[in-house]
């Protein structure tokens, strides 16, 4: 599939920073296809009741899909890293979301995002992506997203 999680810094893949960072690590990417995993922590802005709200689940689901297409702002061709990138993004639009049960803290979950189209002008991306998250081997989430990201 692409990188392995041993050579991941997530830094290098979203803009993000905490408290709103809703990845611990990307196991697994290529340029179709994304793996991360998210550990539910009591201290977690986005936990009531011991449960990892549903904004952060999509949250998390955004992040998992925009580093996909953030890592062509943050590598070149060659796969050199890129300094001082600046990379603003965020959901477009919400075609279809399903959550069938929230994540509850000590749980892990493990978010797959696989591209379905992409407009690329090289300063912009618009990209449609289709994601699931587990909980163990249950699905818990799925939708369907539109992400704009733009380089700074």
């Amino acid at each position: 599939m692409g990188r392995s999680s041993r050579s991941i810094a997530i830094q290098n893949y979203l803009p993000h920073r905490d408290p709103m960072l809703m990845v611990d690590i990307i196991s697994e990417i290529s340029n179709e296809a994304v793996s991360t995993t998210f550990l539910i922590e009591e201290d977690n802005i986005f936990v009531s009741k011991g449960e990892l709200q549903e904004v952060a689940l999509i949250e998390n689901a955004a992040q998992t899909c925009a580093a996909i297409v953030g890592q062509s702002f943050f590598f070149d061709e060659n796969d050199n890293e890129r300094e001082n990138v600046r990379v603003l993004g965020f959901i477009s639009s919400i075609k279809r979301v399903s959550i069938k049960r929230l994540p509850k803290v000590g749980e892990e979950i493990v978010t797959k995002g696989i591209l379905v189209s992409k407009v690329d002008s090289g300063e912009t991306v618009i990209c449609v992506m289709q994601v699931s998250t587990l909980l163990g081997d249950i699905e818990i989430m799925n939708a369907e997203l539109n992400l704009f990201l733009q380089k700074q």
